[in-house]
């Protein structure tokens, strides 16, 4: 893993160049951290801030922006980033319909889908500059509100997690075209709040509010089948999933005590490690790890609202809190870089 970070620092010129954002309630509704080791340091916030709730947030895989999906008009705010510092860009001549509940960028930073509340529930852009455009609908739209919205590594597929049946509705992106999938043979138990791929787009996880709270499929192809539910299930309903970049681990954040369950894979199979020594504090809302797969950020109600942790081994052990905390509970998390480009 040093040997992973030392590229990923060489790539991004400096060990500043590491960030820790978090989207939450309350102005400024996004906190942006710069990650020195296990040092998390807030920056300054931008200039222009999101217009209400901080639902989600995602970097492009190369760092230049970060959306923030949030509750108020515009409901997308795309920033540029120049080093330390975060420029609103002018927002898109066509918005979201509704509340941003979830935001993706495609790993080659070209395609942008934003999830949310209001037909036709996911929005998708391509990126030409700084400028970006909203492409045509799919002819097949999500059935209810998109709450997660997840690209694979390859942008082939796309993925949204939504309310009602199929609860998960996936995409096969040909050029600017995104044509809906045939539903897997085995659907969620309940609403669709996340969802993620893992980097070699073997794996597609979905968490929702029904036992099991998370549903893992594997890719062959086109088609999406279910594997067996891990033995040990998170332990309420699922908000937010995660994979390592390496897909070794694999991280449901969730409502009910330990607030967040960490997997093993082996193959196939999924098992649950130990909990932390020390669990987030409240309902956990979003997970996300580094690119490198040491650390693990979780977002939750109560404070310190974000809990960060080092891995050694199977241990996840917490680091003390960054000296200034997000101003509310946070609904959404991502680190630059981010362990799965594609995925929220």
């Amino acid at each position: 893993m040093d040997s992973i970070r030392k590229l990923l620092m060489t790539a991004n010129k400096s060990a500043q160049e590491f960030f820790l954002s978090v989207a939450h309630t309350t102005t400024p509704f996004i906190t942006i951290y710069s990650q020195g080791a296990d040092t998390f340091t807030k920056l300054s916030n931008p200039a222009t801030l999101p217009a209400g709730t901080g639902r989600a947030v995602a970097f492009s895989a190369d760092g230049t922006y970060m959306a923030v999906a949030h509750s108020s008009s515009p409901f997308i705010t795309i920033y540029k980033r120049s080093g330390d510092t975060f420029t609103k860009l002018s927002n898109p001549a066509t918005l979201p319909a509704g509340t941003g509940r979830a935001v993706a960028f495609s790993a080659d930073g070209t395609y942008m889908a934003v999830a949310h509340d209001t037909t036709p529930f996911i929005t998708i852009y391509k990126r030409g500059g700084d400028t970006f455009t909203k492409l045509s609908n799919p002819a097949t739209l999500p059935a209810g509100t998109g709450r997660g919205v997840a690209f694979s590594a390859d942008g082939t597929y796309m993925a949204v997690a939504h309310n009602n049946t199929p609860r998960i509705t996936i995409y096969k992106r040909s050029g600017d075209t995104f044509t809906k999938l045939s539903n897997p043979a085995t659907l969620p138990a309940g609403t669709g709040f996340g969802v993620a791929f893992s980097a070699d787009g073997t794996y597609m996880a979905v968490n929702h509010d029904t036992t099991p709270f998370i549903t893992i499929y594997k890719r062959s192809g086109d088609t999406f089948t279910k594997l067996s539910n891990p033995a040990t299930l998170p332990a309420g309903v699922g908000r937010g999933v995660a994979f390592s970049a390496d897909g070794t681990y694999m991280a449901v954040a969730h409502f009910a005590t330990p607030f967040i369950t960490i997997y093993k894979r082996s193959g196939d199979t999924f098992t649950k490690l130990s909990n932390p020594a020390t669990l987030p504090t409240n309902n956990g809302f979003g997970v996300a790890f580094s690119a490198d797969g040491t650390y693990m950020a979780v977002n939750h109600f109560a404070t310190p609202l974000i809990t960060i942790y080092k891995r050694s081994g199977d241990t996840f052990t917490k680091l003390s809190d960054p000296a200034t905390l997000p101003a509310d509970f946070s609904l959404g998390v991502a680190f630059f870089p981010p362990a799965v480009p594609g995925s929220r």
